[in-house]
């Protein structure tokens, strides 16, 4: 049977506009963004440094390395260690491009980068045939060791060395190390090698012992915070300064992890506006640094409520207890280095420097070490706790609650001296049992004897409202030494009770804080914040005594009478300059009316 005759209308449209295929789905619209979005290069990959002087943080090696080359003795073989993100990676192939860099004009290993060579491109884009870059993650076995190393014999196609670079060289096998030791002790005169690791401890010492080793150091916050303002200006990008410090606090020595950050940060904002502090504090989940050191310093107060209210408040913003519990642990230590060191060991901003090298003075170094134990303990058990807010609060309380305790040696001396202990009785002179009525008689006199403790050593409420009451009770206490270092080295700046900012004068002496602090915690028994700041303060009262004294001088020697007395006696000087006693005479109504009658 024949097929029917089918005859196409040519007037029907070939297609329905409203469909773009036979299950009737409509065509896409065009997505310029999802296109531009695959063509980007994230800063971290963007930046990535083209030559040795794009190495951030790592001088000390960059030096080694050109004065090797300049004097051309090149090691056969380097191992580079780090954390991540220093530039392991990168340095390896720019090793590379300088071993084989070859122009017009040079034709011998250089590390000057600055101009593209013949084989540059081609190392950089991972294509040449000379490179040969592995990752020891993914190939461990003697097998691929074996494989890698069968080319070694062979000279270099076109490069002047064949350059082997094996990244996370710690994860080799030993049976791969083995087969990678032989080739490494005596290698040809072509072939170099350059291994990267993370874990210098898990590679062999035989294969160390025939590297030259270069430890890359992690990149200092402030030098971090220098690539990233460089990256927002070449980005067009505006961020506050706080949140550079910010992020380059949080990467920890890796310039790509500040890279990553900064490239999540720049998104934080619209297009044309700053992005904040807030903000890249909120993206990376930290608390707010200055509220954590007031944190600290209420607890080394011994003012747990307080303490627990702000903790509080920071937990509601969304901070985490163990990010907390770390914070406060970073700010113990900073208060001991700055103690031990100075302020200047901190590197932080200098009003928080200044706050914790503030609280480091008004503590002992045993103190400190007691509270670094404590947050040690509760830093591991908010991070087992079920609640770990509830941790938080319970290692505050043992923090206010042990900010008073004396420490051992003190706590012996008040013992053999009969004296309470802080939160406990004194020594019972009862022996008998708990239940007997002469160990209830000792229980009760202890109890009264530690209620009127505090009554009878009371001393009487020191009220400090100005600079002037400081010295002036220094002086009523007859502390000689710390009058005169106070007079002469304090330059007040700022002061309200229970804190006292000031710049001190050249000369000043190391321990001058912690005098003053443990003296006025002495003597009104409360703890005092002593700061000492860069700049800004006024004339301490030695300076003061001393341009008066000269400002004084010179009134005297612009006297007209005094420079007549001087031109009279040529070579007559001044050599000093008394003030008179004037006699305090109060004369009675008697007197005047003689004196006017006189």
């Amino acid at each position: 049977m024949a097929d029917p005759d089918i005859t196409l209308d040519s007037d029907l449209p070939e297609r329905d506009p409203n469909t773009t295929d036979m299950f009737g789905n409509p065509e896409p619209a065009p997505a310029p963004a999802a296109a531009e979005s695959a063509a980007y290069t994230v800063i971290a990959r963007k930046y990535r440094p083209r030559t040795f002087e794009d190495l951030f943080g790592q001088e000390a090696m960059v030096r080694t390395l050109r004065n090797a080359f300049s004097a051309g003795r090149i090691a056969h073989a380097f191992m580079l260690t780090g954390v991540r993100g220093v530039g392991k990676t990168t340095t390896a192939r720019l090793l590379a491009r300088a071993l084989n860099y070859e122009s017009d004009t040079i034709h011998a290993p250089t590390l000057d980068l600055s101009q593209e060579g013949r084989h540059c491109r081609a190392i950089v884009e991972g294509r040449h045939m000379d490179v040969l870059e592995l990752d020891a993650a993914s190939r461990t076995g003697v097998g691929d060791m074996r494989e890698l190393l069968d080319g070694v014999r062979y000279a270099p196609v076109e490069a002047r060395y064949k350059v082997y670079i094996i990244d996370e060289v710690h994860m080799l096998s030993t049976g791969a190390f083995n087969a990678l030791l032989k080739t490494l002790e005596e290698p040809p005169p072509h072939a170099k090698f350059i291994f990267a690791t993370t874990e210098i401890r898990k590679v062999p010492v035989t294969i160390l012992s025939r590297t030259q080793r270069f430890d890359l150091r992690r990149v200092e916050p402030e030098v971090i915070v220098k690539n990233l303002e460089m990256i927002c200006a070449a980005e067009g990008a505006r961020v506050e300064a706080e949140g550079l410090t910010l992020i380059a606090r949080a990467a920890e020595g890796s310039v790509r992890d500040a890279q990553s950050m900064l490239d999540q940060a720049i998104v934080q904002a619209e297009s044309g506006e700053t992005v904040s502090a807030v903000s890249i504090r909120d993206m990376l989940g930290l608390a707010d640094r200055a509220q954590t050191i007031s944190l600290f310093e209420q607890a080394m107060k011994g003012e747990g409520g307080p303490a627990i209210e702000t903790f509080r408040s920071l937990y509601g913003y969304g901070a985490d207890p163990a990010q907390v519990m770390g914070d406060l642990l970073e700010h113990c230590h900073s208060a001991s280095v700055a103690k031990a060191v100075g302020p200047q060991a901190l590197v932080m901003p200098k009003d928080q420097a200044a706050r914790l090298t503030a609280i480091g003075a008004a503590l002992s170094a045993g103190t400190l070490s007691r509270v670094w134990q404590i947050l040690l303990r509760a830093h591991e058990e908010v991070r087992r706790a079920p609640d770990p807010a509830a941790a938080v609060d319970m290692a505050l309380i043992r923090l206010a609650y042990a900010a008073d305790l004396p420490g051992p040696e003190e706590a012996l001396k008040k013992l053999q001296a009969g004296e309470p202990l802080p939160g406990g009785s004194g020594p019972s002179g009862g022996g008998g049992g708990g239940g007997s009525a002469m160990g209830s008689s000792g229980g009760a006199t202890a109890m009264a004897r530690q209620m009127a403790q505090p009554q009878a050593q009371a001393a009487p409420e020191i009220s400090l409202r100005r600079f002037e009451d400081v010295i002036a009770l220094i002086e009523q206490k007859r502390d000689i030494s710390l009058r005169l270092d106070v007079e002469r080295f304090v330059r007040p700046i700022a002061f309200r009770p229970g804190v006292i900012e000031f710049e001190p004068a050249p000369g000043a002496p190391n321990t001058l804080i912690q005098r003053l602090a443990g003296r006025l915690k002495e003597w009104t028994g409360q703890p005092w914040l002593i700061v000492a700041q860069g700049g800004g303060g006024a004339e301490s009262r030695w300076e003061l005594q001393k341009r008066e004294e000269r400002e004084a001088r010179e009134r005297i020697e612009q006297d007209p009478f005094v420079r007549s007395v001087m031109e009279a006696f040529p070579g007559a000087e001044i050599l000093s300059v008394r003030a008179l006693p004037q006699p305090d005479v109060q004369p009675t109504g008697e007197d005047e009316n003689e004196t006017e009658e006189d």
